[in-house]
Formats: structure tokens, sequence, C-alpha cells
């Protein structure tokens, strides 16, 4: 079962209704939060990014339980902060502050790891890869960059290169106001929408621009199937653009190049988008306060909700938690109740802790899987790999132990010359799937 979340940015609360029977679950307190800047942190608690008060320098980020109504915990970073995102486990929040910088919390200790200069001007939106091995950035300065969280804990790696980025797509004129990532990890697609009235498909591998797309209003909301064949663009002039992916470039439409049809009903301006579980329903948000369920297949209304007298600011689907289920029991539901307050993560700090008075407790990166761990494992302390190193130095080689590692050698580099050769047929593959792509659609309209 899923349930839907919404917030505004007037302080109309969060709302929040069963997907199915369209039941109000829960309506929480006290929060005017921008675009992007709501999110649901490991199914265990909403956190959201709150708009700044004009007589304040710095703003502030809420905690909510699912089962309460008012906000618990209230952190107050050193600059305002707009878009937030969180991993799937929910072990860091990564948020974009009004200068361009963004800030990376551990949410357990809520300790700021990392704070870093990203973009010349506010950062609008953020996003993970699937993988969650990549940053994606959009700012008023119309760029979108690309980093790698690796790289980021890499403190030789960041002093050596010359820039922190991956990629930098520039192309946007205006302030991107969403970002969507595909499935693929590295290799997946990115979509960016802009004030420009465009939206560009990006390539995480090689960094090259595939295709721009030209819309009749400024797109300020995406949302990309999940088959990855088609896009939804939510425009200010009220309609849900679908544009296609394929090589097919043709539309009968009459919307413009790429743009396949449209979902309409004669509404408000389109805020935000997001699809369900299994990508049939699509939620849109609107600017008059409503939220509207769609069904992709059938391109019909199928729900609506009312949220609050201002503009619907973000939408969220997750999966409803076990105390917002009726079945659960009063007691049950008491006893989630007591073991979210005690497990609800401290405030998170204001500032990174650069005194270093403990080096041994200095994080560092380790080798790790994608999907294996969580981010607490990915890091040892220096004197836990002192005291491995001098283990190592303390065992002596015998004339065995030299001949197994001399095999160990050989191994290892007819591994990597596979590993080259492998890559380099990958990397064929996927430039000549790309350029069919940019081909095929440059066929098509010609």
């Amino acid at each position: 079962m899923e349930v839907v979340i919404a917030s505004s940015s007037i302080d109309a609360g969060i709302s929040c209704w069963d997907l199915e029977s369209g039941a109000e679950q829960l309506r929480y307190r006290s929060c005017s939060s921008p675009p992007h800047g709501l999110v649901c942190v490991g199914r265990r608690f909403l956190v959201s990014s709150q708009i700044r008060e004009t007589s304040s320098s710095s703003g502030s980020v809420l905690y909510w339980s699912w089962n309460k109504p008012q906000a618990e915990i209230k952190s107050f970073p050193a600059e305002p902060i707009s878009p937030l995102v969180s991993n799937s486990d929910g072990t860091y929040i990564i948020g974009g502050g009004s200068s361009g910088n963004i800030y990376l919390w551990e949410v357990a200790s809520g300790r700021l790891l990392k704070k870093w200069n990203a973009h010349y001007r506010a950062v609008t939106c953020l996003v993970l890869s699937d993988d969650e091995s990549l940053l994606i950035s959009g700012a008023e300065d119309g760029c979108v960059r690309v980093w790698s969280l690796f790289m980021m804990f890499d403190d030789i790696g960041s002093q050596e290169a010359t820039h922190l980025y991956e990629h930098n797509f520039s192309e946007h004129t205006l302030r991107v106001t969403d970002i969507v990532s595909g499935y693929g990890g590295v290799n997946a697609i990115v979509i960016s929408s802009s004030e420009d009235r465009t939206c560009k498909v990006w390539s995480l591998f090689d960094g090259r621009l595939l295709r721009s797309i030209n819309f009749p209003s400024v797109i300020d909301a995406i949302a990309l199937d999940p088959c990855e064949h088609v896009f939804y663009a939510g425009g200010r002039d009220g309609k849900i653009y679908i544009a296609s992916l394929t090589g097919d470039s043709t539309s009968g439409s009459g919307y413009g190049m790429h743009i396949v049809g449209a979902l309409s009903d004669q509404s408000k301006a389109i805020t935000c988008l997001a699809f369900n579980m299994d990508g049939v329903k699509l939620v849109s948000g609107l600017e008059d306060g409503t939220i509207r369920i769609w069904n992709t297949k059938s391109q019909q209304i199928v729900r609506m909700f009312k949220h609050a007298k201002g503009p619907v600011s973000n939408v969220l689907v997750v999966s409803r938690p076990l105390c917002l289920n009726p079945q659960t029991s009063v007691r049950t539901q008491a006893s989630i109740s007591r073991r979210n307050a005690s497990l609800l993560p401290p405030p998170l700090d204001k500032y990174v802790n650069s005194t270093d008075e403990n080096a041994d407790l200095k994080p560092v990166s380790a080798l790790h899987g994608p999907h294996s761990r969580t981010l607490d494992d990915f890091y040892c302390s220096y004197s836990v790999m002192n005291n491995q190193i001098k283990e190592l130095q303390q065992e002596g080689s015998s004339a065995a132990s030299e001949l197994e590692l001399e095999r160990l050698r050989v191994e290892c580099k007819r591994s990597l010359q596979v590993a080259q050769q492998w890559k380099k047929m990958y990397d064929d593959l996927h430039h000549f799937c790309a350029n069919e792509l940019v081909d095929g659609g440059q066929t098509g309209g010609s």
C-alpha cells in the first residue's frame, strides 16, 4: 500500500493520503517547504527544509515522526537550504544552499561530513543516481553538475583534480527547475528542465547532450516513465506533456518535435510530479493547491486531493509505514510510536568539525560494492588501518608465500587485461547505441 505526501510553499503543513482509498492519514503542522525540499528518510521519518523568513539570514530543517503532527527536531544550518535528498537507507541527507554550496550530513549523528562549493548561484534541485554513487545538482546559474560521492571523500584525489565534478552541463540558459535520473548507474541518462522552456537529455557515461526538446511552456517538474520510453513534463500552462526518448522524432501532437501528447484538464500550473511504485499512476501537484492522480494508460484522472489554498510545492509517493496502517492494533501503533521517538536522530550540525582533535578518528573512504553495505560501513579509522598494516608487516614472508604472491600478480595482470578488453567492447557498444539514438532523431526530423 502507498501513501501520497504533499507540502506547500506557504505554512499549510504536510498532508498524507492513502493512494487507493483517498482517505487522509494525517496532517503535519507548520511546514512551508520550497520545491524539492521534502524527503522521506529511510521510510522512518519526514524531513523538510523551510522557506526562509525575511528577517532571518539562516534557514531551518524540520523532522516529523510519522505518527505525530508537530515537528519534533529542528536544525539550523549555516545558510538557507532548499533542495534535499536522502539515500534509500536513510544514512545521510544532502542539502543545497542559497549560496551554491552543497552539504552532506550523517543522519544518525547529525554530523556535517562534507561541504563544498558546487554552483555560482543557489542550488535548486538535487537527485541521486539509482546506485547512489553519483549526485546530480541543478542551480539558478543554469548549470547541471554531476558529483562522485566517492571522490568527495577522497582528500588526495580531490586535491589533485582540476575540478571536483565529473560532468558540467551548461547548455541551459536560465534557472534549472527539475532533474531526474534513469536506471543504469554511471551509464544512465539524466533529464533536466529549465525556465528556458527546454528539457535536455544527457548521458552520464560520457557527458554528452543526447537530446534537447523545446516546449510551449516553462517546465517546472518532470517524471521519467519506468521503462524510459517517455518522460512527463509539467508546464506552467497546466499541461503535462509526454515527450519521447526513442529515436523517432516525428510528432503528430502539434506541440513540437519529440512531444507525442499531453495530459490536460484546463488546470492551473503544474508544480511537481511523482510516479507511484508500479509506474502506472502519475501524481501531479498544482498551483491551486490540488493533487491529481492520473492513470497513464487511460490518460484519465482517477482521484483528486485538496491540500491547501496555496501552491503544492512537493509530492512524494512512498510505501505506507506500519504506524499508519489501519489494520495495525492500537497497542502495536503505540509500541511503534515509542520506538520511533527514541530513534529520531539529533539535529544537523551547522559546521564541519575541522578541529581534528583526534586524527585517529578521521574517516577515510574504503572500497566497497554499491549495494552491499550502508554508508556506516564505508569508513574506518586511521588507527584500525595502522594496526592492520603492522600485523601484515610482522607476518614475514616464506618461500611459499612469495610463490603465491607471484602467482597472484600474474593472475591480477591477466584479469586487468581481460577487464580492459571488456571495457573497450562496452565503450564501443555504448557509443554505437548513443550515436544511433542521435542519428535516428535527426533522420526522423529531416
